[in-house]
């Protein structure tokens, strides 16, 4: 196993009109942050594993039998009889301006418990991916994170964090809490520039990878946008710069593809700098294709994204 990530995937609904309130009709997909990686890594040639519920509903066979088919091991995956599965609405108004509604509250993976995880699962993979998503759902998935983390540490496996921050799903006195709690455990800590200044007050990039490198993280990949990302580790700050996309067609997804580019250059052994310049190019390609995560590359579209001129591809 090379990563094992926990957390909620949902139905997706999108109008098929820009404007939800007059919408009749709705494509339905599935998505959450963790699937997404997980499936941006599979397509890269990983072994991922994901660790969550699902309500024992159509939508939760359907979502369930979908990632499976993307080739990630759901074998840790549970049925809640009493739980539905999570829905959101994504609506797309253009690329600048994507607004989502969720119904998850109560949610089946809402319900996730300590329990729920199997230690020899997680002994077995290189790197735990968590999210600042999952522990904002119930206290129990926020007991379930720290347990998954802890038994991570005992086993030598490295803990990847994205913040992903949803001001929505808790209060801002809450998410600063525990997104520091888990920053202070992850091994390697993947912010946005506006979730560490959220965090840490401050928004310049090199000061934020040097307060994260001091909170506890051995290496730091900042976020800043179409300028790209910086790296930090303990005596090396540098950016790395970001592919220029003409025309967004979807942001959602883009830090997930970026995450999952990440995790895979750290997987196959490259250079920290290579690494970033991954997790720039599967984040870019991301954003060109209506859904989370279904223009994440597989290894010859990536091959071909580098090799490209600009006229072969947008950007």
């Amino acid at each position: 196993m090379d990563v094992v990530t926990i957390g909620e995937s949902m139905v997706v609904f999108t109008p098929t009109t820009p404007l939800m309130r007059y919408a009749h009709t709705y494509s339905r997909k599935f998505g959450g942050a963790e699937t997404n990686v997980a499936i941006g890594l599979t397509r890269l040639g990983h072994h991922v594993g994901w660790i969550s519920r699902v309500g024992e509903d159509e939508f939760g066979k359907a979502l369930l039998s979908f990632i499976r088919g993307e080739g990630v091991d759901v074998s840790q995956v549970k049925y809640d009889a009493t739980a539905p599965t999570g829905i959101y609405f994504k609506e797309i108004r253009h690329g600048g301006d994507v607004r989502v509604q969720y119904y998850r509250s109560n949610s089946a993976a809402s319900r996730l418990l300590p329990e729920d995880i199997d230690q020899e699962f997680i002994k077995k993979a290189k790197y735990l991916h968590v999210t600042g998503i999952t522990p904002a759902l119930s206290e129990s998935c926020y007991e379930t994170v720290l347990h998954a983390i802890r038994i991570a540490k005992e086993h030598g496996v490295k803990v990847v964090f994205d913040p992903n921050l949803r001001k929505k799903l808790w209060t801002e006195e809450q998410a600063r809490k525990v997104l520091l709690e888990l920053a202070s455990l992850a091994d390697i800590i993947l912010p946005g520039v506006d979730e560490g200044k959220f965090m840490f007050g401050e928004a310049d990039p090199k000061k934020l990878c040097r307060l994260f490198l001091n909170h506890g993280a051995e290496i730091v990949i900042l976020k800043v946008g179409a300028q790209g990302a910086y790296y930090g580790m303990k005596d090396e700050i540098k950016l790395v710069p970001g592919f220029p996309v003409k025309t967004v067609i979807d942001p959602v997804g883009a830090g997930d593809g970026f995450a999952a580019g990440v995790i895979s250059g750290f997987l196959d052994g490259i250079g920290l700098e290579q690494v970033v310049e991954r997790g720039n190019a599967v984040g870019a390609i991301a954003t060109q294709v209506e859904g989370d995560f279904e223009s994440l590359p597989d290894r010859n579209e990536l091959y071909r994204f580098f090799h490209s001129t600009e006229d072969d591809i947008n950007r």
